[in-house]
């Protein structure tokens, strides 16, 4: 095995690392520095990624984080605006209500269905 093969496997790894880890060092800072709540930041992330994919913007930076970019918040809110964009290309402007659902329904899904699972298999506790 050479180098080269190798840095071309490593490299969308690091690539998704350093963008992915670029937005929480970015959400950490926001955290310490100001005075908004990890759930404003949160809503911060999603209408970011809303906003930047739907100037074409957050593109760019999915297809060079690859997961480093699509997995945080910031990633929904790009899934989001995809999802209008289809829908209204699709259907007019009644897919702006209808695009933002069935582009997440997927992944919403997914979380309902194993948050669930999780939830009884496991006992939780309440805080002390």
């Amino acid at each position: 095995m050479d180098w080269k093969s190798v840095g071309e496997a490593v490299l969308p790894y690091l690539r998704a690392f350093l963008i992915g880890g670029g937005l929480c060092v970015l959400a950490q800072i926001l955290i310490d520095k100001t005075k908004l709540t990890p759930a404003r930041i949160l809503v911060v992330y999603v209408v970011a990624g809303v906003f930047l994919g739907g100037v074409g913007l957050y593109r760019h930076l999915a297809d060079f984080g690859g997961a480093g970019a699509t997995t945080p918040l910031t990633g929904f809110g790009y899934l989001i605006a995809k999802g209008v964009q289809k829908a209204v290309d699709e259907k007019g402007l009644l897919g702006a209500l209808t695009g933002p659902l069935t582009a997440a329904a997927g992944g919403t899904a997914a979380a309902l269905v194993f948050g669930y699972t999780v939830a009884l298999v496991c006992k939780g506790k309440p805080k002390d």
